[in-house]
């Protein structure tokens, strides 16, 4: 293995000698000169791993030489060394992106401890992040062995996604053994769902009843439109509990969070059923009834989710018992953004201003259908990746960042998440079966009970049915449902895909935030 190899320029590089001898007794390699130009010429001749400046060198002062050093190399950490501690100074250095800054005189000690920091950083966060999981592998894995609740689960699926992230932030060589967790996680979290989603559906959210799709508005939002500050409501579709955690960096830059929680997604986790059950605050069944002509079953034409203004008001005047001033806005594209972006502040005057913003859904669905989006998010950490990068950059926060500047209520939750498809089951059904690849409803289906969540009466879960005999299945953990007609074909195309409709701890405990202005 080769010596880290360390440039130091200063004109007074021979007052230097202890110091350099110490770090190459403690087998790092120096390169000494005493000027900007000599030290700009070797680091065109590469192999340097960290370069050493004293800012006050005569000729090329060190920030001009360091400037320099930055357009050869952008990466090359470099160390300030100066007696001078104007605020003015370290702010210069700094915004040039140095790595260190040091005062002098400086200690061997010192020098140590930086080089430690830059060069065995990532190597020392690495091993770190490695300890302390394998101790809290055994933990994880005893806590799935107990009887959880569902405030229980919802614990132990943060923990799983701290980990998961933080995993893939150190490069670990655990990240096989943390999928191999995740994937138990999912196993016994089915068992949990089935064992209670018939319950949970009939019942009103409380001490082991999570709050669902269907009264999560009345539990989060209601509370919110009694305060007198106009209140936003941003949907951001199928977006994951480990994308929010990606992203909120960006958002408390300019905010700050009241409370986090989690909530359970209905099935089918789809837009049609979970969204819809969202806006009219009742379960889709319940929907069927109340709005017939508003209401298209997987097997109709048209578009799912044409109504949720509709559904929406009338949530509000069921619960609120009076009207108020709201406004319900669907982004599709990005110039629908662009126009919000420009607007947002035309929405102070409503009371409630809802937003939908389809962004992750058309991530995922193309990511199925484009080569390029495939390798762009090939795995967990790259479909989070590119998650974040669209938020950066989107006009979604752009136009949050004029919200933050206002005295305003913002509840950001989503409709439902994703899961990463891996194993294939074979399912049979009649021409009127639907598509979807985590779920289905028809008759005569045929299918691997082993695979699926089987319900022969819908309306036990608060679902509608298209026929008479109708049944819908879901895909348990990380299985997708592929017809054997052409099945291999169907199978590879789909596999490693992001698809919803099933039971997963990714798909179901969804976030739900509230925000507040710094």
């Amino acid at each position: 293995m080769n010596p880290i190899t360390i440039l130091w320029a200063d004109d007074e590089i021979d007052l230097l000698k202890p110091s350099i001898l110490f770090l190459e007794n403690k087998g790092y390699k120096l390169i000494p000169v005493t000027n900007g130009n000599d030290a700009i010429d070797r680091v065109k001749q590469k192999g340097i791993d960290v370069v050493f400046l004293d800012e006050s060198m005569p000729g090329l002062t060190g920030l001009e030489t360091l400037q320099r050093i930055k357009e050869i190399n952008q990466h090359l950490p470099c160390v300030m060394i100066t007696k001078n501690e104007e605020e003015n100074l370290m702010e210069d250095a700094i915004g040039s992106q140095i790595a260190d800054y040091l005062i002098k005189p400086v200690k061997p000690q010192q020098i140590l401890s930086t080089l430690k920091k830059i060069i065995d950083n990532e190597r020392l966060v690495t091993e770190k992040t490695t300890s302390v999981y394998q101790q809290e592998f055994q933990k994880l894995f005893m806590t799935m062995q107990d009887n959880l609740d569902y405030k229980q689960w919802v614990e132990l699926y943060k923990k799983l996604v701290y980990w998961e992230i933080e995993l893939n932030k150190s490069d670990s060589s655990m990240v096989e053994v943390y999928n191999a967790q995740k994937e138990e996680a999912n196993r016994e979290f089915n068992k949990f769902v089935i064992k209670n989603y018939k319950r949970w559906v009939n019942s009103e959210p409380g001490l082991d009843t999570p709050v669902m799709s269907h009264n999560v508005l009345k539990q989060k939002l209601l509370p919110m439109l009694r305060d007198n500050k106009p209140t936003f409501m941003v949907l951001i579709d199928n977006l994951r509990y480990d994308q929010w955690k990606a992203i909120q960096p960006l958002v408390l830059e300019n905010f700050k969070v009241e409370e986090e929680d989690i909530f359970c997604a209905i099935l089918p986790t789809a837009t049609q059923y979970a969204r819809n059950a969202m806006f009219a605050g009742m379960m889709p069944l319940e929907i069927q009834k109340r709005f017939e002509d508003k209401w298209v079953s997987d097997d109709d034409e048209g578009g799912k989710n044409l109504h949720e203004s509709e559904f929406l008001e009338d949530f509000l005047k069921r619960t609120l018992h009076e009207p108020i001033k709201h406004k319900y806005v669907k982004i599709t594209n990005h110039r629908d953004g662009e126009l919000l972006e420009n607007n947002i502040t035309n929405y102070l005057g409503n009371k409630l201003t809802v937003i939908v913003y389809n962004f992750v859904d058309m991530l995922s669905h193309a990511r199925t259908e484009m080569e390029v989006l495939k390798e762009l998010a090939s795995d967990e950490a790259a479909y989070r990746s590119v998650a974040v990068s669209w938020f950066d950059h989107s006009p979604l926060l752009n136009a949050l960042k004029k919200l933050s500047e206002k005295d305003v209520n913002i509840l950001l939750l989503t409709d439902h998440g994703t899961v990463r498809v891996q194993d294939p089951s074979k399912c049979i059904g009649d021409r009127e079966t639907t598509t979807n690849i985590r779920y289905k409803t028809g008759k005569n289906l045929n299918y691997d009970d082993k695979d699926v969540f089987a319900v022969k009466v819908p309306e036990e879960i608060g679902l509608p049915k298209s026929r008479l005999s109708s049944t819908y299945i879901f895909a348990k953990e990380n299985k997708y449902l592929v017809y054997p007609n052409n099945y291999n074909h169907f199978a590879n195309f789909y596999k490693n895909s992001f698809q919803h409709g099933g039971i997963s701890l990714e798909e179901m405990l969804v976030p739900v935030v509230r925000l507040s202005k710094k």
